[in-house]
């Protein structure tokens, strides 16, 4: 099969369950604070609408493991939100998934996958390396960068252990983890999920926005690079009237491009 005849092609339906811990734990792992107790404590707890993302993992991998891709060169090139109504403390599930579209960039496809459930609707853009060239459209380009200024920046600092208590929420690729695996990855060292960066940012762009970080209502960004655990991320906001534009960089690299996000 070529990337192309994937598109349109069920991933099946999964029930998936979680209590107050798991949400707890990834609260923890994304940069909540102890004092942040409608966070961290189960009593006052409020979930992370980008939990979900964890849940519907299963999604892509399976994509990946059905031989759509090649799951060693592949990486997560972009990811898109919508919350519909706030996720429960704890419970169960029921999430359907398909192949969306799949883009022809020539020298590599990019497969989106999307996950649905009655309290969100998320989707994976995957950028396969080799898999163009099968004659589809190209599809979207990458958004512009902002024309103007950012109005704000501000500092996210990252831990040393955070990528590998971010792997215990389901996302166990080694490259996260093991030096040899993410050098054959091509990076130097392993390096933390796009997923976890995205949700730290997630905080000072509430903050901004006079939000509670569960208040998040949809997002969407590009993964532009690495991010290492114990790098600091520095957000620049660029409000607008219906959503506030962000990017993210270590330095002068961009790590998070495009980015989009709504709050309640």
């Amino acid at each position: 099969m070529n990337a192309g005849e994937w598109m349109g092609r069920p991933l099946g339906e999964r029930t998936v369950a979680y209590d107050e811990r798991d949400a707890i734990l990834y609260a923890l792992a994304v940069g909540a604070k102890a004092a942040q107790l409608d966070l961290v404590f189960e009593e006052r707890l409020r979930v992370l609408p980008t939990f979900a993302l964890t849940l519907a993992q299963w999604a892509p991998d399976a994509l990946g493991s059905a031989g759509a891709f090649d799951t060693g060169t592949a990486v997560h090139g972009a990811q898109r939100l919508e919350v519909l109504r706030p996720l429960p403390r704890s419970g169960e599930l029921v999430m359907k998934a398909w192949v969306r579209d799949v883009w022809d960039k020539g020298s590599a496809a990019v497969v989106e996958v999307e996950v649905e459930s009655h309290c969100f609707v998320a989707t994976w853009s995957i950028f396969a390396p080799g898999a163009g060239g099968f004659g589809g459209d190209r599809g979207p380009s990458a958004p512009p960068r902002p024309a103007t200024p950012a109005r704000l920046t501000t500092q996210v600092p990252t831990g040393e252990n955070q990528s590998a208590l971010y792997r215990l929420l389901g996302d166990r690729h080694h490259m996260h983890v093991d030096p040899e695996a993410a050098r054959a990855a091509g990076q130097p060292r392993p390096f933390l999920h796009g997923l976890c960066t995205l949700a730290a940012v997630l905080f000072p762009l509430a903050a901004e926005a006079g939000a509670h970080p569960a208040d998040l209502q949809g997002l969407a960004c590009r993964f532009a690079g690495p991010v290492f655990p114990g790098d600091t991320v520095e957000v620049a906001f660029h409000p607008g009237e219906t959503a506030t534009g962000f990017e993210a960089s270590v330095g002068d690299r961009p790590v998070l491009t495009g980015g989009e996000v709504r709050f309640r």
